[in-house]
């Protein structure tokens, strides 16, 4: 085996499983919110540490859309379903992130607490 050949096997390997983690622990918790939730204070990271591999600007590994601006995920919030997709049960073909696991219980908390305040961006 050459050495372009065994790098490009590396490469679709790293590729076929970058969407998908089944260690909880490497999940962001997020504590529960007092006041009013924002995008920039409370949403961003959640969507950046768990969406933005595969929700990118230019989307990847068969995202639909790309989640990187406020407008983007407030539409995914309002539009898509982006709530609905988070809080399938582990083993849901249609769960976000995809493969699994389930983001815990207080980070989705956090996102429907800021739809319920209005998805507020500051």
């Amino acid at each position: 085996m050459n050495l372009k050949t065994l790098f490009a096997g590396l490469l679709f390997v790293t590729l076929l499983v970058s969407c998908t983690d089944d260690n909880p622990s490497t999940l962001i918790d997020t504590a529960p919110i007092k006041g009013l939730a924002t995008y920039n204070q409370n949403v961003k990271s959640i969507i950046d540490n768990n969406c933005v591999v595969c929700h990118a600007t230019v989307p990847k590994n068969g995202a639909p859309m790309s989640l990187v601006t406020y407008d983007q995920v407030k539409n995914a919030v309002l539009n898509r379903g982006l709530l609905t997709r988070i809080s399938l049960e582990n083993g849901n073909s249609s769960l976000m992130p995809q493969g699994g696991p389930r983001l815990p219980q207080t980070t989705i908390d956090v996102i429907a607490k800021w739809q319920q305040d209005g998805l507020l961006e500051q």
